[in-house]
């Protein structure tokens, strides 16, 4: 018990301080509970704006994006790409908009975050993985590579600070945040996979100096946390020192309560840059 309280404490600790990028660890958090329903329910889908993109493949995309609050001229800005679940599939332009993605547009979060905040729709699967096994891993769909060709534009036609773009998702959505970098490894300074399933193995050499922030709950039966672990053991196998895993004491396949307001891994990840 004094082993993990003290772990939790440098957690906590070391997500405050930017020096601690460069940390790994392991971190089991007690008396886990879901974040409330409610929490972003004054957020509507208008405070995000509309547009559509077509890949080269000829894969289109609907997305909505949140600018920064408050544009200075001159000055450029972090990008999250926020991956939806698998709830989010499909053509309309709103259903992406999960919990986790409307927390950027509560004032206060927009305010304190200045960023641009882009969240496309997936008309298919942007992750898929096999049903539960030693050896589930997930695997890249040409959704998601259409999705990096949206970044790509999206950085081209905006003042996007290109040493600070995030992934950030939750389920079908964290496995895409982890699989991102795997299809552009240059691209991203850091991620933040929630209750994913993450890559096969021999991708873990992309993470060895990626800032990685795995959040996960150990009663998930959606997408049990064992893939995580082991993908998480084998960046740390490689000389990864980059990655902080999270893991959630008797949490199901849910957001855990502090996701929001979360400053503590918001904080985290505007403290990462690519150099």
């Amino acid at each position: 018990m004094r082993k993990l309280l003290l772990s939790s404490l440098l957690l906590v600790t070391c997500i405050a301080v930017s020096g601690c990028s460069s940390t790994t660890g392991h971190y089991v958090i007690k008396d886990a509970t879901p974040l409330a329903k409610e929490v972003v329910a004054s957020v509507e889908p208008a405070q995000f704006e509309t547009g559509h993109f077509k890949a080269s493949d000829g894969t289109i995309l609907q997305y909505r994006v949140l600018a920064p609050s408050n544009v200075v001229p001159g000055n450029a800005y972090p990008l999250i790409l926020q991956l939806h679940g698998s709830g989010g599939i499909g053509t309309d332009n709103v259903m992406q908009l999960d919990r986790l993605a409307k927390t950027w547009a509560v004032p206060e979060m927009r305010e304190r975050y200045q960023a641009y905040v882009l969240v496309p729709q997936f008309p298919i699967r942007s992750a898929n993985y096999g049903p539960p096994s030693p050896e589930q891993h997930a695997e890249s769909s040409p959704a998601l590579s259409a999705a990096l060709e949206l970044v790509e534009e999206f950085i081209s036609l905006h003042a996007v600070d290109k040493s600070k773009i995030y992934a950030v998702g939750f389920s079908m959505g964290g496995s895409a945040a982890w699989l991102a970098p795997t299809l552009r490894p240059k691209l991203f300074a850091a991620v933040v996979p929630v209750s994913g399933i993450a890559p096969a193995n021999s991708f873990a050499g992309i993470f060895k100096d990626l800032p990685a922030l795995v959040i996960h709950g150990n009663s998930d039966t959606e997408n049990p946390i064992t893939a995580d672990r082991r993908f998480a053991d084998e960046v740390v196998r490689t000389g990864g020192k980059k990655l902080l895993f999270r893991e959630y004491e008797g949490l199901d396949h849910l957001l855990p309560a502090d996701i929001f307001p979360g400053y503590w891994w918001r904080d985290w990840l505007f403290q990462q840059s690519r150099r």
